[in-house]
């Protein structure tokens, strides 16, 4: 009687394992590529962190308390027109294409020279020189102020920021940023506070270099901070906030509170 108990017990879980699994059964792929909130890093200056690592000159990466009163951010300090940046340097985007989020808050913008130009976001990879730059601007005199434009450098489209006047950078406010690279049009997307800015999209054949395409190199690194390209601006050094980073395959929509 013990033997037949074991053989069915036997055929039991042979059956079990031959049984097809239900899809649901197994999870999904994470949606996130990287996340990052700077609540588990050390306050004080820093130079990785979770699937990031850093690039500065005459710039520092500082883990600092919290302005809004609980937990902690990054604090970017750069002289002159250095630039300190933390940079993923591992993505794979499924398509060549990812969201990005983050809270964002820049002290000062430059007012001189004019027509300076400043990045807060470059994206970048292996297979060409073309730097996709989805978050940055200009500093235009005949406005007297900054706007906040999408731009690229070293590709077949050239050197450009079509910044828009009605994007106007505002100094010393938090902001959550969000940006889509779809690689199906080799096309950006800009929202502030969840809002949509149709006048930043760029695309193939819609942006603001030279009458080639705009083709998106396939995506490894993305660096998220401040750089500014011009000698001797004023002010002569730059803070700049971040906070609430996260990286996915899809919208993930406002930043924590």
């Amino acid at each position: 009687m013990a033997y037949l108990r074991r053989t069915a017990a036997a055929l039991l879980a042979t059956a079990s394992a031959l049984l097809p699994v239900s899809p649901t059964a197994s999870a999904a792929p994470s949606p996130v590529l990287a996340r990052e909130s700077f609540d588990r890093l050390p306050l004080g200056p820093v130079t990785a962190g979770r699937d990031w690592t850093s690039d500065t000159s005459d710039g520092t990466l500082t883990v600092t308390r919290a302005s809004t009163g609980h937990g902690r951010e990054l604090r970017i300090r750069t002289e002159g027109n250095g630039r300190a940046f933390l940079v993923f340097p591992h993505l794979a985007p499924p398509g060549n294409s990812f969201w990005a989020r983050m809270r964002l808050k820049v002290d000062a913008f430059p007012t001189a020279p004019d027509w300076a130009h400043w990045t807060l976001a470059e994206a970048s990879g292996p297979d060409s020189p073309t730097l996709v730059r989805p978050l940055g601007g200009q500093y235009v005199p005949t406005e007297k102020r900054n706007f906040y434009g999408v731009g690229s450098d070293l590709g077949p489209t050239g050197d450009w920021t079509a910044w828009q006047t009605s994007a106007p950078a505002t100094a010393g406010k938090w902001q959550c940023v969000e940006f889509h690279l779809d690689a199906t049009d080799n096309r950006v997307t800009v929202y502030f506070d969840g809002v949509p800015q149709p006048d930043l999209t760029v695309s193939t054949d819609r942006h603001g270099g030279t009458t080639d395409p705009f083709i998106f190199p396939t995506f490894d690194k993305l660096k998220l901070g401040w750089q500014l390209y011009q000698s001797d601006p004023s002010p002569s050094s730059y803070d700049v906030r971040l906070d609430d980073i996260a990286l996915s395959t899809r919208r993930i929509g406002g930043c924590a509170d």
